[in-house]
This record gives C-alpha cells, sequence and structure tokens, in this order.
C-alpha cells in the first residue's frame, strides 16, 4: 500500500515538473583529449555505447565489441535537416543472405586448398557439405560446428540469381578470428582483428561487375588464433526507398567530463549543444546502478533571427539483439506522465549466454520521455517515420507493437521536439534511454537482479520516473562529480594526467556490474571485455582498485568479498585465491584453465592490507582469517623465487623467478603483518614482517644488474617495469631498500617510446595501467609527468578506434588487444598516492 502511495504521488510531482527543469550544458572542466572512442550511453558491459569517430556524425555508434546499434539524431532548422548523430541505417534486402535469415548450403574445408579455390570454377568435390553459418557454440546462428584443433577453415558458397539486382549492393559478415572473403574470386574483405558481430561495407565496383545471372559464388576463409571461431558473409541490396538525411551538422568540439560527453554543432542558423550523461555516481549505489542515462540538447539562434527548429532522435531494437535476424518485438505506450518506446527479442533468453565479445540479447532497451504536447512518439517503419519528420518536422501515428521475423526490416523508435521559434535565448530539454536486463548475474547458481531493482521493489518504469523527476539536482551532481575527478587528479599530477582520468571514469564502471546476494553481501562483478569474458577476475580487481580504494572502498570490497567467499564456503579447496568466478555473466565458479596461485594471492592480501587500513578495522577479512594465512604461508614457501606459473604480465611468454612476481608475494606477505598488527596479534606481525624484510633483501641481491634491476633472477640483460614496489611507497614501509625504486625510475625514463613505457624488455607493447602505477612511485610531479604525456598522447593520436585500450604498441600507438576494461581505474594511483590514504608508518 506505501508503495503505491509513492507511485501515485510521484506522478503527480512529476506532471508538475514537466518543461519545468533546466541544467547547465556547459563542461564544468575543459578537456583537449580527442578519445579513441566516446562514450555516449553507459551504464554496465552490456549498456555500453561508444561513438568511435572523431567527429558524431562520422559513422553508426557501437556497442563497445564494435557492433553498431542504431542511434541517430537530426535537427531541422526552417525545414532544412542536419544530421548531427550517427549515420542513416541501411535499409537492406536480402540477396544471398547471412544465416541469420536462414541457414544456406556450403561446401568447406579445415585443409589448405590449392590456389584458385575462391574462384567458381574450382572444383570442390572434395569438400564436406555444410550449412551456414560455421563456427562454435558461442555464436547464433551456427549450422555447423567447427571442431578439432584445426586452425583454418575455407568456406565456397554458391548462389544463384535470376536477375542481377540494382542499386547499391553489400557484404555482411562476420569473422573471429581473422578473415578473408571473396566474391567471384574478387577479395570483398579482410580482417586482422576479431569480431563475431555483422558488419556491412559497400561492395566494391570491380567485385559488382563479376555478378551475373545463374550462378555465382563467396569463398570465405577464416583463422582462428585462439578462442572463438566464426565465419559468416552474404550479399545485400539497398532498398530503393530508403530515406537518408546527407547533410551534416558541423561540429564544433566534442569533451569528456567522468560523467558527461559534450558536443556542440552548427546546424545552419543555429547552434545544438548535445550532452550524454551516465550518473553513475560512484558514492550512491542507486544511481551507480539504474540502466538510465540522459541525453540533453540546447538550441539556440547565432544570427540574430528567429528559426522553426525540430529535435528528432531515433534508435531500434537492435539495441536488443546479439545477433543480426533475432525475431523482436516492441511497444509503445504511455504511463504516469511519461511516453515509453521498448523493444526486445522474443525469445528472452535470459542469462541464456555467457562469452566475451556479444550483446545481451534478453530485457529490453527503452527510450523514454515526458508527454508533452510538443513531443512526439513513434513506433513504426523506418522509412515511414523519417520520411514524415523530413517534411513535415512531425511523427506519424504510432503502431501499439511490432513483432518481426528473421527477414523483416526492423522498426524504429523516435522521438521528435518540435522546439518552435529558437531565437538567441537558448531551448533546453532532454530525453532518456535506458536497458532493463530482467536478471543481470547467476552466482552460484542463483539468479540476481540488479541492484537497484531492490529485490523487484523498484520496476525500470520507478526508474525512469526518478530520473525524469530529479533530473536538475541529477545533472547537478554528476557535475560536482566531473569537478572532483579532474581537480584531485589535476593536484595530484597535471593536467594532461587530470585529462586522462576524466575521460576514463565511465570506461571503468561500466565495465561492473552491482547487485547483492541472499546474504546481503554488495558486489560489483567486472567482465574482462575483450580478453576472455570472465567474471570478477582478481587480475582485474587488482589493477583497477586505486579509483574504488580512494573513492568508495565498499566497491572495491564487492569485487573481493566473491573471492573470499569461494574459499571459505569449500567450492575452492585450493590453498591459493582463484582467478574468476565463471565466463560473465554465469559466476559458478572458476572457468580459466590455468591458476594463478602467486599472482591472485598476492593481489587478494594486498587488497585486504589497504581496504583494512582505510577502515582503521580488520573486520572485513576477520570471516576469513584462516584463508588469508594459507594464502601468505603459500606465499612464504613459493613466493620470493617463483616457479614457471602464470601472472599476469605472461604476453611473450612465461618465465620462471619474474622479479616482479616476486615482489608481488613479499608485499602480500607485508600486507599480512599489517593486518596482524591491526588486529594486535603482535608475534605474528612481527614474524612476517621479518620475512617480509629479509625476502626484499634477498631480492635486491638476486635482481640486481648494475643501474637496475632484471625481469627473471636467472636472465641477464634484461629489465621489466616493477609496478608492484608501488605498495611499498603507499604504506611507506621501507621494506625494500630506498635505492631500488630511484635506480629503477631513472632507467625507466630512458626506456620510453613515443607512446609509453614498454611492460618488459622483451616486447615494444606495454601495459597502461602498470605505467599509471610505476608512475605513480616517482619522487615528484614533475618526473611522474614523464610517464603520464606518452599516455596522453597514445589516447589521444592512436588510430585504433575503440575504447581505450591497456594493452598497445608504444611505437606505433596501435592497439595490441584489449579495450572497454576495467582495469585503467589503475590511472587513478597516483591520487591514491597524493592524498596519502594508505601511508601505515611513519
Amino acid at each position: 500500500m506505501a508503495n503505491t502511495f509513492i507511485k501515485l504521488a510521484s506522478s503527480v510531482l512529476l506532471a508538475l515538473s514537466l518543461s519545468a527543469q533546466a541544467a547547465d550544458l556547459t563542461p564544468v572542466r575543459t578537456n583537449s583529449l580527442r578519445l579513441p572512442a566516446y562514450p555516449l550511453l553507459t551504464n554496465d558491459p552490456y549498456f555500453s555505447i561508444w561513438s568511435p569517430y572523431n567527429d558524431l556524425n562520422q559513422g553508426m555508434p557501437t556497442h563497445w565489441t564494435n557492433s553498431e546499434k542504431s542511434l541517430l539524431g537530426v535537427l531541422r532548422v526552417d525545414g532544412k535537416s542536419y544530421r548531427f548523430l550517427g549515420k542513416d541505417r541501411q535499409v537492406l534486402n536480402p540477396v544471398a543472405p547471412l544465416a541469420a535469415y536462414g541457414a544456406y548450403d556450403a561446401k568447406y574445408t579445415m585443409e589448405k586448398p590449392a590456389d584458385g579455390w575462391m574462384n567458381l570454377s574450382f572444383n570442390d568435390a572434395a569438400w564436406k557439405d555444410g550449412k551456414g553459418a560455421f563456427g562454435n557454440d558461442n555464436f547464433s546462428n551456427i549450422g555447423t560446428r567447427w571442431v578439432g584443433d584445426y586452425t583454418d577453415m575455407y568456406v565456397r558458397r554458391v548462389f544463384t540469381l535470376d536477375e542481377v539486382p540494382q542499386g547499391k549492393l553489400f557484404l555482411g559478415y562476420a569473422n573471429d578470428d581473422d578473415g578473408e572473403i571473396y566474391l567471384n574470386g574478387v577479395q570483398v574483405a579482410k580482417e586482422t582483428e576479431p569480431n563475431g558481430q555483422i558488419r556491412y561495407v559497400l561492395l566494391p565496383e570491380q567485385a559488382v561487375k563479376t555478378l551475373k545471372k545463374g550462378q555465382n559464388i563467396l569463398a570465405s576463409h577464416c583463422h582462428n588464433i585462439t578462442g572463438d571461431t566464426f565465419i559468416d558473409a552474404g550479399i545485400y541490396v539497398e532498398d530503393p526507398n530508403a530515406v537518408e538525411f546527407p547533410v551534416l551538422a558541423k561540429q564544433k568540439s566534442a569533451t569528456v567530463t567522468a560523467t558527461s560527453t559534450y558536443y556542440t554543432f552548427t546546424c545552419g542558423p543555429v547552434e545544438l549543444q548535445l550532452v550524454f550523461t551516465a550518473p553513475q555516481l560512484i558514492t550512491d549505489l542507486d544511481l551507480l546502478s539504474t540502466p538510465v542515462n540522459y541525453i540533453s540538447y540546447q538550441v539556440k539562434s547565432t544570427d540574430g533571427k528567429a528559426h522553426q527548429v525540430q529535435f528528432f532522435l531515433q534508435t531500434a531494437p537492435d539495441m536488443a539483439i546479439n545477433a543480426n535476424g533475432e525475431q523482436t518485438q516492441s511497444w509503445f505506450n504511455q504511463q504516469n506522465g511519461l511516453s515509453f518506446l521498448k523493444a526486445g527479442t522474443i525469445n528472452q533468453p535470459v542469462l541464456g549466454q555467457r562469452g566475451d565479445q556479444i550483446c545481451i540479447n534478453w530485457g529490453y532497451a527503452y527510450l523514454v520521455g515526458e508527454q508533452h504536447a510538443a513531443k512526439q512518439y513513434a513506433l513504426g517503419d523506418e522509412i515511414q517515420i523519417k520520411n514524415a519528420f523530413m517534411n513535415q518536422g512531425k511523427l506519424p501515428a504510432s503502431k501499439t507493437t511490432v513483432r518481426t521475423t528473421r527477414k523483416d526490416h526492423q522498426p524504429i523508435m523516435a522521438y521528435v521536439q518540435d522546439l518552435g521559434n529558437v531565437q538567441a535565448q537558448p531551448v533546453q530539454d532532454f530525453v532518456m534511454m535506458g536497458y532493463d536486463d530482467d536478471y543481470s548475474i547467476e552466482y552460484m547458481h542463483i539468479r540476481y537482479q540488479g541492484y537497484w531493482k531492490h529485490e523487484g521493489m523498484f520496476s525500470i518504469t520507478d526508474a525512469f520516473q526518478k530520473f525524469q523527476l530529479n533530473y536538475e539536482s541529477i545533472m547537478d551532481r554528476c557535475r560536482a562529480l566531473d569537478a572532483l575527478i579532474y581537480d584531485d587528479a589535476l593536484q595530484a599530477g597535471g593536467k594532461q594526467y587530470a585529462e586522462i582520468c576524466a575521460s576514463s571514469y565511465r570506461q571503468v564502471m561500466a565495465a561492473h556490474k552491482l547487485f547483492k546476494d541472499r546474504e546481503g553481501h554488495l558486489l560489483w562483478f567486472s567482465k574482462e571485455n575483450n580478453s576472455n569474458g570472465c567474471v570478477n577476475t582478481v587480475d582485474l580487481t587488482y589493477p583497477s582498485a586505486p579509483l574504488f580504494l580512494i573513492y568508495n572502498p565498499e566497491l572495491q570490497k564487492g569485487q573481493m568479498t566473491s573471492i573470499l567467499e569461494y574459499s571459505k564456503t569449500g567450492r575452492w579447496t585450493k590453498p591459493f585465491a582463484a582467478h574468476d568466478l565463471g565466463t560473465y555473466p554465469i559466476a559458478n565458479g572458476q572457468a580459466y584453465g590455468g591458476d594463478m596461485p602467486v599472482e591472485e594471492s598476492g593481489n587478494m592480501l594486498t587488497l585486504c592490507a589497504a581496504i583494512c587500513h582505510l577502515e582503521k578495522s580488520t573486520a572485513y577479512v576477520e570471516p576469513y582469517w584462516d584463508i588469508l594465512t594459507t594464502w601468505t604461508d603459500y606465499l612464504v614457501e613459493y613466493g620470493l623465487d617463483p616457479e614457471n606459473q602464470l601472472c599476469t604480465d605472461d604476453f611473450a611468454g612465461h618465465w620462471a623467478h619474474n622479479a616482479n612476481l616476486s615482489i608481488k608475494a613479499i608485499m602480500g606477505i607485508q600486507g599480512f603483518a599489517e593486518l596482524c598488527r591491526m588486529k594486535g596479534l603482535t608475534q605474528q606481525a612481527e614474524k612476517y614482517g621479518k620475512i617480509a624484510k629479509d625476502y626484499a633483501q634477498k631480492w635486491e641481491q638476486m635482481a640486481r644488474e648494475g643501474d637496475h634491476y632484471r625481469l627473471a633472477f636467472d636472465r641477464e640483460n634484461t629489465w621489466s617495469q616493477k609496478y608492484n614496489l608501488v605498495w611499498d611507497k603507499l604504506w611507506n614501509t621501507q621494506i625494500f631498500p630506498s635505492e631500488v625504486i630511484q635506480k629503477e625510475m631513472k632507467y625507466y625514463l630512458g626506456k620510453q617510446n613515443k607512446y609509453g613505457l614498454p611492460l618488459d624488455i622483451r616486447k615494444d607493447y606495454t601495459k597502461s595501467d602498470w605505467i599509471m602505477w610505476t608512475a605513480a612511485m616517482a619522487a615528484d610531479k614533475a618526473t611522474f609527468g614523464k610517464f603520464a604525456a606518452p599516455l596522453h598522447k597514445y589516447i589521444n593520436e592512436t588510430q585504433t578506434r575503440v575504447p581505450i585500450s591497456d594493452w598497445s604498441d608504444t611505437k606505433t600507438g596501435l592497439w595490441i588487444g584489449f579495450r572497454a576494461r576495467s582495469v585503467i581505474g589503475g590511472y587513478w594511483m597516483q591520487v591514491l598516492a597524493h592524498k596519502g590514504l594508505l601511508r601505515m608508518h611513519e
């Protein structure tokens, strides 16, 4: 009854608030960085939409996996339309469609064929018969499974044309890993980046000319490097009635703060200010976890005259699908003063798929705004809706529901506001987008909803009402956080460092999902984006820790508690910490094939010590004391000179006797000594503290090599970043001789390349999170800046247009792999050091 009263009261307040709210739509701090991808709509690993372009209208926004997601914005000024957001969706009709529209016959082989295999005349009689698409079970629409340890698959698909289609022809394709595709012997695509998401590209004229009445051939080759496998290809022709908005608004600026992305455009005689805001306030768990974002806009005349202006925003059900061809259903309805456009798949396979580079295909995408005489909402045919807006500045009557089959064109969901006569005084408003995933995580075989739902007491409708009603205050709070994030970093490391942190915040936050388990534990699970899809990986929790240790340690504990519980409950029985809890979003137990005993135990012990120091209490670790003791004893036995076991830096291969891994073990032992000291266990504190101190002295002798220290104890003429030493500085424990950090930092300055400090001697690539840990060991801000500047330059100049990659080449500035990962929370290590929050000894 009380809940009903609250909802009724909210609806009354909402009605009174319509069109009454305004926010400051100028950035609270400036940011000169050109990001490789700009965050638009972000909340979690599935609701994560980016623009990988300098100009917002240069192409369609994408999920971080590179899967295109429909988002189109147009401003109509005095009858002329200016496209400011995205690109017109291709309305395509199938010629030889992808497997999403139905399985197709093809021939395939796993052995390298003779030359000319891509030509129609090639004799493929010895090849096997199969059905497309081809790949493993982690992809949709698989007709033939890729089995065995084969590294290559070759596919020949013959299709027949009654007539050569007229109009623009497109290739639709997807590949994982590398792929090359030919049409009648002419190469039409070659990809060296794995991407299981379908892309459409205009066929080159040379290939189009080969099409003929009768038989034609699409030939594909997929080369698998590791992990998942997939190849699919098809031919499409553009619908002759397709409507486009070819005139582009002129983008004047793009600025990113912690919570918002700001764009400014010239649309003929008016200026448009556009702001995407994700209110993921790190200290407000409800706002942080609620999957609703604002799109704010402001228009003013720049020529002293009044102009008739209409604002148009379009999205589509592809926001809620993983693979093209999935059947969807969309709805339009109005409730409590709001208009809702909603779309999702018909099948709704809740938590039905796990994996890395996939999009969500359960739950529902929303476009929501207030009911108002000047605002229209429409669900329906794309061509009809766009025609109406282009010609009249209005939308046609909306359909109530649209259900599609695999072969139907997807409908669109559109919003229009008639801003009337716009003059020099700005006219401002906003609309909302969001995603309700129903259930978010399966943890130890129990399904959980997101934290914001409070066990079903709060619905997505309630969330949108809350965000509508509190727009101005939420936007003000976002600006306050923007200023805090920027100013803390500016004070700690300078302007370039502040810009790095401001540009990274939403990437870190949106790589997690927040929920509570049945025991009441707050859990903040990461997804290991674009590395293997693991959930709550400890060697992501560790590098990302600085951001959470500074601003909300509860979120840091939210990543650690489940790992501790995993051992406490007996599900994990080994004498060291687990690596992960499964493959996102299924967290029922470790999925990774190899253990990282020293790595993960050292990580957990170090972070436990940091948490307890911040809280001035060991209460958090009391239930797990025996486990921590076991892990510490493991490090005592195996940590000083690690055998050939996995660690997080093994990109160039596993080396035994890893000096940086040894430091991690030593600091883990020291961390446990600090816990013992805080707990009042003086004897144990002295015991483990002495072991850590003795090990540190031995380490210095074992790793010493003149003016620096080795990568591995037994490898002469080697070096590596010793970023784990940063804890000795943060804690002021001084267990390592003071000259160790001094020597290493001086040596590193001579090893930097254009785009940063390499990870070690073996390759030119680096991990930027570790660069910032290393940089935080600098004796002064000026030295720190020498390490931060190349990272700033990398983010600003890299030609790899993905959310910030933490694994890149320090000479070319191109990524090696990894994107959209939480580990760049490590960029805040300098802020953590500057604040002195973890200083345990004076």
